[in-house]
């Protein structure tokens, strides 16, 4: 069932089942699920609605049709050239804002690459935590192709992939396979395309099994922790984190259910 409704359902397909499980699909696909200004908005605020929400568990996101996605559709990109500099910053700033809310979103979150991603379709793909894609799916940071740079992109792929992955794939616009993305990093496994749904179940599985505060919270650590200098700060601020969880509720069943021998009540919820 849905909890979570939208203006334009033909851009975004939002679905929700009774485990907390939220898929989003991009749903434009006689473009490859391209986006645009509508597509970044619509994206954007179904984001920024589901964020606040404790109930979602995982989220999903993935393309209807054949593609993940295109990245930009051209005749927006086209008409973005005859813009202002002031009007192309401004365009270039809510794709930026997009890729962020996604990134920063509390709950786990999937992309399931059931097929081509390309472009800003590469940059969705980096700032999901986990990424599963099909045997056949390609990919491309092809914007040198068309005269431009990887822009907005580039903080979540660099991060991927790494400074010198990205000196190739940056500057050739070439395409790789999925087994080249998941040899960069980009991907965490590759499967067939009719393994690709088990695949993401799987991962779900694992996610549902686990404390569900306690994987906001790691998730929460790891952007204070990431990039920062081993310091007395840094100590003491992932030491409170262990110890303000251990006196919590949910660390006290995880620990009772495992003496126990039994599964801790918010599995199956």
């Amino acid at each position: 069932m849905t909890r979570h409704q939208i203006e334009r359902p033909e851009t975004i397909r939002v679905d929700t089942d009774e485990r907390g499980v939220v898929r989003l699909t991009l749903n434009r696909p006689e473009i490859r699920n391209a986006f645009d200004d509508v597509l970044i908005a619509d994206l954007t605020t179904v984001l920024e609605r589901l964020a606040p929400d404790e109930t979602i568990r995982a989220l999903v996101l993935t393309g209807e049709g054949k593609a993940f996605s295109a990245g930009a559709e051209l005749g927006w990109m086209r008409t973005a050239g005859e813009q202002s500099d002031q009007e192309n910053f401004q365009d270039a700033m809510r794709l930026a804002m997009l890729l962020k809310a996604l990134d920063a979103m509390p709950m786990p979150t999937i992309a399931r690459v059931n097929g081509a991603a390309m472009g800003g379709g590469v940059g969705l793909t980096a700032c999901c935590d986990m990424a599963v894609a099909a045997e056949g799916a390609v990919f491309a940071l092809s914007e040198v192709k068309l005269g431009i740079v990887p822009g907005a992109i580039s903080p979540y792929v660099l991060r991927a992939i790494g400074p010198r992955a990205a000196r190739r794939y940056f500057l050739t616009g070439e395409r790789f396979d999925a087994v080249t993305a998941e040899r960069l990093g980009l991907i965490h496994q590759v499967v067939p395309a009719e393994a690709l749904d088990g695949a993401v179940d799987a991962l779900i599985a694992e996610i549902l099994s686990a404390g569900p505060k306690a994987v906001r919270a790691s998730k929460s650590l790891i952007f204070a922790v990431a990039g920062k200098e081993i310091d007395d700060l840094v100590m003491r601020d992932t030491a409170q984190r262990i110890a303000q969880k251990r006196a919590g509720g949910e660390a006290k069943e995880g620990l009772s259910a495992f003496l126990e021998k039994r599964k801790p009540r918010w599995v199956g919820t």
